[in-house]
């Protein structure tokens, strides 16, 4: 039995006459037959009395006939919802992105895309860029906007934007006044840091290391707004990228680091073993066509 059977019989269920109910289906009725044959041996039950004059749907009919409709009504709505998916024109794409280019790269990306696909709509998660390769890797997500790269055999990578990094200090502190500044000369400093997980961190960790010390680590945050506002009560020290709190009021003073060629890498990633839906697949080739910027 098919669901096209189902739809046969509420036809003929509400017709009660066979030639009726063909014509109407546009099919034979040897055909429509075969198909209430077949409903009726799925429930192991006759469905209509049999009159000179047509078909009366009995009791059991009844049931069937209520059933019938209910669930021909959600299979067309999952068929519905499944050709919205599919359709690049009004379709959902899933997007994961970190906290940090919520303020600026993100609502510059979804707004210029909504010049060229204003039906399309978006389902944001957002999180640290472990949480995000876990929402690609579920299915949660299918594409997201994150730092830095991960595992290219994993994850395909297109670079967005590279963040030029500074050591952010207290106003007032000693170090506040330098035009530039050599990490190690923070390496007594209570730092704030990202919590683990967040793959900025990372390169915090390894700046601090390639400069001979271990940060120590006097707060963990979870976004770099809070880290900025939190040196800028003087609670701290802490590496991060300029544009990352771009028009912050904390008071915190960036002081370009001297020595350090790495930047924050801001990059869309997908899954590599995996397909996108249309809506997405359009984003994507979107966002690819966005011009890499440097702050």
């Amino acid at each position: 039995m098919h669901v096209e059977d189902l739809r046969s019989f509420v036809v003929l269920a509400e017709t009660e006459h066979l030639t009726e109910a063909a014509a109407t289906l546009g099919t034979s009725q040897p055909n429509l037959s075969r198909s209430l044959r077949r409903v009726e041996d799925a429930f192991g039950v006759a469905l209509f009395e049999r009159e000179h004059r047509g078909l009366r749907l009995n009791p059991y009919g009844r049931i069937v006939l209520e059933a019938a409709r209910t669930s021909i009504s959600a299979v067309d709505n999952v068929q519905h919802r499944i050709d919205a998916v599919l359709d690049p024109e009004s379709g959902t794409v899933r997007l994961a992105f970190l906290h940090s280019v919520a303020p600026s790269l993100l609502p510059d990306l979804l707004k210029a895309f909504r010049a060229v696909g204003p039906s399309v709509e978006f389902a944001l998660r957002q999180g640290s860029s472990q949480d995000i390769a876990q929402d690609l890797e579920s299915g949660e997500a299918e594409i997201g906007i994150t730092a830095p790269r991960p595992d290219p055999e994993r994850f395909g990578w297109h670079l967005l934007e590279q963040q030029r990094l500074a050591l952010h200090v207290p106003p007032n502190h000693p170090l506040a006044t330098r035009r530039r500044v050599e990490l190690a000369a923070a390496a007594n400093e209570p730092f704030i840091g990202l919590q683990p997980g967040f793959g900025f961190q990372r390169i915090t960790d390894e700046l601090c290391r390639a400069a001979g010390f271990t940060p120590r680590l006097a707060f963990e945050a979870s976004d770099l707004t809070t880290i900025d506002s939190l040196v800028g009560a003087g609670l701290g020290v802490a590496v991060l990228p300029s544009s990352a709190v771009r028009g912050s009021e904390s008071g915190a003073v960036a002081v370009p680091l001297a020595g350090v060629q790495s930047r924050r890498e801001i990059g869309m990633i997908w899954r590599l073993r995996g397909q996108l839906t249309p809506a997405a697949e359009r984003f994507r080739t979107f966002v690819r066509s966005w011009p890499v910027t440097s702050s």
